[in-house]
């Protein structure tokens, strides 16, 4: 059709019906004149342009002679140089010309030239992986998945072991940073779990385990993760710091896992977990069910594994304390409590991930105590239990008001908050008398859940805002609420047969009346 352009299909039509057909026959079926198929048909016997031939520019440059005299020569003088940079300079230099409607042909011929004469880039080499001979360990960051236990925030990681054969992994929560510890812990409990051990343990440059360490601390650390390698007969190995690609058989598998975490929350329709139990147990179900599904290849690599030996290699650090008169001691910046018994003694304090095991001459520990960690800023954290200096301060109750580890003494919010509003009263001898004969009553009674729940439904009813001045506690009320019911003693009635009934049974004897 006159004024219309002829298509690509329209050509290749033509050019194919010219094998059988004349030239007419062949414009007519293409859909165009004869005349238009004697040009198409000299066009395509003209020879090709030569090889490295450049193209005749039909269209004006919209670089305006730039691109040679100004961009190709940063760009030679530095490779490195995106395409947004060049297009900022050159909107800085020529504020005149409309660049913002050029950054696609910019990017498209900076492209263009970095393939013809760009720098050289890194290659990845993808790696054919021998059953049983390597096995990878690594820390991912959890704080995106909201995780939440007993309705407080849980900021954590996950300890993450993949086999690079089968991918058959091991995840668990770890609640410190990535430590010596967290390493040991969790690469043991991944190799007892798959029941064999690789020929090598690949992890990262361990730097943050490390750090924050003097040379001493650190040499040793190193001595121990070699000595618990040689323990299991693995050759440790470590890639290079920064290249995560090296460790990419790992680094894929924390994006597929994390990925699969969070649409098993969005199936379980909520984040929060009653206990770090109960939450360790379902992230051990979910692993479980991603590793049946590569059962095959399990199977084909355990049987290349190693065996475990004899028994595990501690995976704990180790340090001496002593008990001062606070009934407490000092670790790691942080101060825990333990019973009043134990002023004056010298405690050997095993440090886990979650856990701090306390000995004192026996080979069984004599208390254990929840793992705490001090703040970003410098300041001391506290792990307080309040059974262990109640009986002090209810001698001493003024001792609560300028506490120094009044916060963490509170077991739950409610008593934090009930202390909040009997300060905000006044009178700070009432409010502390109050709040150690409250937690007095939850260590006697047992009752330190119920009574958190009755002391929140106080607080509900009462008045609130002006008029909290009137805020009270009837601690003798909440005592006769909680008071343990009495016993009550059966009565028990005996009676006795008349003597004279035995003569009965004395002929079955063999005996005479």
């Amino acid at each position: 059709m006159p004024g219309r352009h002829v298509t690509r299909q329209q050509k290749r039509l033509f050019m194919e019906s010219r094998h059988h057909h004349s030239q007419s026959v062949a414009a007519a079926k293409g859909g165009f004149s004869e005349r238009t198929g004697r040009r198409i048909e000299t066009e395509h016997r003209r020879p090709s342009p030569p090889p490295g031939g450049r193209r005749v520019r039909k269209t004006a440059d919209p670089f305006q002679g730039l691109w040679d005299s100004e961009i190709r020569p940063m760009l030679e003088a530095e490779p490195g140089l995106r395409a947004v940079t060049l297009l900022e300079e050159m909107q800085r230099r020529h504020p005149d010309h409309d660049w913002d409607r050029l950054r696609r042909s910019l990017e498209r011929r900076v492209r263009a030239w970095s393939a013809e004469h760009g720098a050289e880039r890194a290659v990845i080499f993808r790696q054919d992986h021998i059953p049983g001979q390597q096995g990878l360990s690594d820390f991912t960051d959890m704080g995106d998945v909201a995780v939440s236990i007993a309705g407080q925030p849980l900021d954590h990681r996950l300890y993450h072991f993949v086999l690079a054969y089968s991918a058959w992994e091991h995840a668990e929560p770890v609640l410190g940073g990535e430590s010596f510890t967290a390493l040991a812990v969790g690469l043991q409990n991944a190799l007892w779990a798959l029941g064999g051990v690789p020929a090598e343990h690949r992890s990262d440059s361990l730097s943050a385990a490390f750090r924050n360490l003097d040379h001493d601390a650190r040499r040793d650390q190193t001595c121990r993760y070699e000595a618990f390698c040689a323990h299991y007969g693995m050759t440790p190995t470590r890639n290079t710091t920064g290249v995560a690609h090296e460790n990419g058989a790992i680094e894929s598998q924390h994006g597929h896992l994390k990925r699969s975490i969070a649409q098993a929350l969005l199936l379980r329709s909520s984040r929060n977990f009653e206990s770090l139990d109960a939450y360790r147990a379902w992230i051990a179900d979910l692993i479980g069910r991603r590793n049946a599904r590569r059962a095959k290849m399990v199977r084909l690599e355990c049987a290349a594994l190693s065996e475990l030996p004899p028994h595990r290699i501690s995976d704990y650090d180790e340090a001496t304390v002593f008990v001062t008169s606070s009934s407490g001691f000092v670790l790691r910046k942080v101060f825990y409590s333990v019973p009043s018994r134990l002023i004056s003694f010298r405690l050997r304090v095993r440090l886990y991930d979650d856990r701090l095991e306390c000995f004192h001459g026996g080979s069984s520990p004599v208390l254990t105590l929840r793992r705490g960690r001090s703040h970003g800023n410098g300041r001391r954290g506290h792990v307080v239990d309040y059974r262990h200096v109640i009986h002090s301060l209810r001698r001493k109750p003024m001792a609560l008001l300028n506490l120094v580890y009044r916060d963490a003494l509170f077991p739950r919010p409610a008593y934090r908050l009930a202390w909040e509003r009997l300060i905000a009263v006044g009178d700070t001898r009432i409010a502390c008398r109050t709040m150690v004969a409250l937690l007095a009553l939850a260590h006697e009674r047992g009752c330190e859940a119920e009574l958190a729940a009755a002391l929140t439904e106080q607080m509900r009813e009462a008045p609130d805002g002006a008029s909290a001045t009137a805020f009270t506690i009837d601690v003798s009320a909440l005592r006769a609420r909680f008071a343990p019911i009495p016993a009550l003693m059966p009565d028990i009635v005996v009676n006795l047969p008349p003597v004279a009934g035995y003569d009965a049974l004395l002929p079955s004897l063999g005996v005479a009346a």
